[in-house]
């Protein structure tokens, strides 16, 4: 039987009197069922006697005898109903700490389901069943279970609060409303209580926002936390890089980089710990006050949240993180500081590493006798050229320089880094670097970068100089046997090196090219006497004799990276670094294979074979 049936049921055995179950019912002549009890009590106080419900007058009071059919259904009913009262009982669980007991169970006490405003008790399960059933007790106002209902009633008036005053921001009874504050502005407490469930709500929002900001700002500050360590670990690592190359005399620098380092990233650390500890704080209060106005956002309980809600809309004590920030130490200079004291020896260590790595990228150098000035002598190999005083008859070709006493190599670059080695050794006059392809070949150069050339030379015996705009005079403690070239074409660099004293000579940077570069040699003319010759040679350093090196000879193509490569193997058998026989003299050979011999440049003719490196003495 289901709910609703049971309930309309139950109504068919109601006495109209006591509003119970009818007990020993009987039937009036009208019809009407009563208790015998009730009835006679009723006929017993009343002067006429009547039915209580449809007012029939009876002449005489008449003889009641107990209805047997309405008894047993009666009774059927009450054993139904106790059994139902049983199971219910056995389903329901006792109340648990902070749940709302019954207020009418003296056995063990189970969790109330709703507490009347009217009989100011809470019920359970069972208890309810007259609440729900007995038309008298329907009309009771029942909310969800609450305790304390007697702070419900108004302590002056003892009538239910059911007002809310808004001029005094607080609950009132009906009496209240006329007596007590008059001409005051009042809502229902449902009103009300809607209105500030919506502020709760908002507070909510607001307090979950602000939670989600410090969350953020724990993350930016982690972050920030990493990024300053990993710019300290990249500091101690160059650090570390630069200092230990001075072994026993640079480890107590270290040790004090490394500290200083260290202490300024744990005061950093210390920081940030202090900040998301502080924050982590604040989200705790947040969160708990987020739990108490969520806990009292979902009640239905008017009252309550209204008598609670001035202490949770009040706003915590927070600190406002928007410019708070990690502030980063500074190592501006922390590495500096500790090399100056060495400089000297670290500048030397600095350019010897730099001059090894652009070591990498050596190209082996080919002058092109199609672009030599007709003054210009070049080897049969074209890795030596000097100056030879007499103008030759040559094909005034339009790659030949007319003027100016220069040749280029035939190897060109559009792309990349490349590297060349110019030995210098004996010339007082000489200019060297690269140039663009489309130089001006048939009148005077001016030596400088708007002009498509980037040179250092020398003149008088010790005037270095870089052919900038202006010209920038070079102090060099010595002069350079053997200056190295090398170009970074993406990059816009060309830096000049003297190899032996593993010294920057000079560097042009932020250069913008745009065409193809060829190395550059003038060797100048011998008017100073000088008959010196300027010899492009392999980039080898530090090999040991009989030690087998590959060089890789390039053939031009339209890229740097489309040229092919022609494997020469080379064994050094001396302490210049490539081989050398002077005998005759005047003859210095390279052995190419194993085989010695003299020939035209196998470039020329695309041959692996031996190349004559003829060398006019100084």
């Amino acid at each position: 039987m289901s709910a609703a049936t049971n309930l309309q049921y139950e109504d068919r055995f109601l006495c109209s009197i006591c509003l119970d179950v009818f007990t020993d019912p009987v039937t009036t002549s009208c019809g009407h069922n009563f208790c015998k009890k009730c009835i006679t009590q009723y006929w017993d106080v009343h002067e006429r006697c009547q039915c209580p419900l449809c007012k029939e007058t009876f002449k005489s009071r008449p003889q009641l005898k107990i209805n047997t059919f309405i008894s047993e259904m009666v009774a059927q009913f009450r054993h139904e109903s106790q059994q139902k009262a049983s199971s219910s009982s056995s389903e329901q669980q006792a109340a648990k700490p902070g749940e709302v007991p019954c207020d009418v169970c003296t056995g063990p006490r189970l969790k109330a389901l709703k507490s009347c405003l009217v009989c100011l008790t809470s019920y359970c399960q069972t208890h309810l069943e007259p609440h729900l059933t007995a038309t008298s007790l329907k009309r009771h106002q029942l909310i969800e279970p609450v305790e304390n209902l007697e702070s419900r009633m108004c302590r002056k008036h003892d009538k239910h609060l059911e007002l809310f005053c808004k001029t005094d921001q607080t609950c009132v009874c009906m009496l209240c409303s006329v007596l007590d504050h008059k001409a005051h502005e009042f809502v229902p407490l449902k009103e009300e209580y809607e209105g500030k469930k919506a502020e709760l709500e908002k507070t909510e929002a607001e307090i979950q926002q602000m939670i989600q900001k410090r969350r953020l700002k724990i993350q930016e500050i982690k972050e920030s936390v990493k990024m300053r360590k990993d710019a300290a670990d990249r500091q101690k690592a160059e650090g570390v890089q630069v200092l230990t190359a001075l072994m026993e005399s640079v480890e107590r620098r270290l040790k004090e980089l490394i500290k200083e380092i260290e202490d300024k990233q744990e005061t950093t650390e210390k920081q940030a710990e202090g900040l998301i500890k502080d924050l982590e704080q604040e989200i705790s209060e947040l969160m708990e006050r987020r739990s108490e106005v969520e806990q009292l956002s979902r009640s239905e309980d008017h009252l309550h949240l209204l008598q609670s809600f001035s202490s949770l809309k009040a706003a915590l004590c927070t600190k406002d993180w928007t410019e708070v920030r990690v502030r980063p130490p500074s190592y501006e200079g922390t590495v500096g500081r500790a090399v100056e004291t060495l400089r000297k020896d670290m500048k030397k260590l600095f350019e010897a590493a730099e001059l090894k790595r652009v070591q990498q990228d050596a190209v082996d150098v080919t002058l092109d006798p199609d672009t030599a000035n007709p003054y210009l002598i070049l080897s049969d190999d074209g890795k030596q050229v000097n100056h030879g005083d007499v103008r030759r008859k040559l094909p005034d070709n339009p790659e030949r320089f007319s003027q100016c006493v220069c040749v280029l190599a035939e190897q060109s670059f559009s792309s990349g880094r490349f590297y060349f080695e110019v030995q210098v050794k004996g010339k007082t006059k000489w200019t060297l670097g690269v140039s663009t392809e489309s130089i001006n070949r048939k009148g005077k150069i001016r030596l400088r970068p708007q002009n498509g050339l980037w040179t250092v030379c020398l003149r008088n015996g010790n005037e270095y100089k870089a052919c900038a705009a202006p010209p920038v005079r070079l102090c060099l403690r010595s002069g350079p046997q053997k200056v190295g070239v090398f170009v970074d074409y993406e990059e816009g660099l060309v830096s000049f090196y003297d190899v032996d004293a593993a010294a920057l000579i000079y560097s042009f940077t932020g250069c913008s090219f745009t065409e193809k570069l060829h190395p550059y040699l003038n060797p100048c003319n011998n008017d100073d006497g000088s008959r010196g010759a300027l010899e492009p040679i392999p980039a080898v350093m530090g090999r040991e004799a009989g030690t087998p090196w590959t060089c890789r000879q390039s053939v031009a193509g339209p890229t740097h990276r489309d040229r092919q490569p022609v494997t020469l193997t080379f064994t050094p058998s001396g302490n210049l670094g490539y081989p050398i026989n002077l005998s005759p003299p005047a003859a210095c050979l390279w052995t190419v294979g194993g085989s010695r011999s003299t020939g035209e440049n196998p470039r020329k003719h695309g041959e692996n074979m031996q190349t004559p490196h003829r060398k006019t003495p100084a």
